[in-house]
């Protein structure tokens, strides 16, 4: 079983997840299914199956989830000293040196990355591009969108 880095941020967010499904969605959908079978012949009743493909889907997402709290590497980078790298969990200010847009990323893990919420995978073309780098670097990384050129102006451990 290979551990799989989380932030603390990332693992909360799991269990509160996992909480909702077991203890609110799980029983909706019991309920859903028997109201459904109470409706008679099961054959032909599209929402009892409507309901036991929900099923499936929760049962499905809270085993995933219990797999990625099991593999979870716990990365606190608050106690971690900042030496101006990019390292798993850092955030990372940016200039596009291509547009002079600024932007921010946190390097997170594959259960937490979200694109609008600037929170990218740390296996992802950028985030690949970014680890390892320092404060002032340039980098210039392929991204399926072509190549883009960044200045890194700060990395916080945050």
């Amino acid at each position: 079983m290979e551990k799989e880095p989380i932030t603390i941020d990332g693992l909360k967010k799991l269990k509160e997840e996992l909480i909702f499904l077991k203890e609110k969605k799980r029983p909706e959908i019991v309920a859903a299914i028997s109201e459904a079978r109470s409706h008679g012949d099961l054959k032909e009743n599209a929402e009892y199956h409507a309901a036991k493909e929900q099923q499936s889907h929760n049962e499905g997402r809270i085993e995933e989830i219990n797999d990625s709290i099991a593999r979870a590497n716990v990365i606190d980078v608050t106690k971690i000293n900042n030496d101006g790298k990019i390292i798993f969990g850092s955030t990372v200010f940016l200039e596009n040196l291509d547009t002079q847009d600024k932007i921010n990323y946190k390097i997170v893990g594959k259960d937490e990355a979200d694109l609008k919420k600037k929170l990218i995978y740390f296996k992802s073309p950028i985030g690949k591009g970014l680890i390892g780098k320092s404060k002032g670097d340039l980098v210039e990384i392929n991204t399926p969108a072509g190549v883009k050129n960044f200045e890194i102006k700060d990395v916080k451990y945050i």
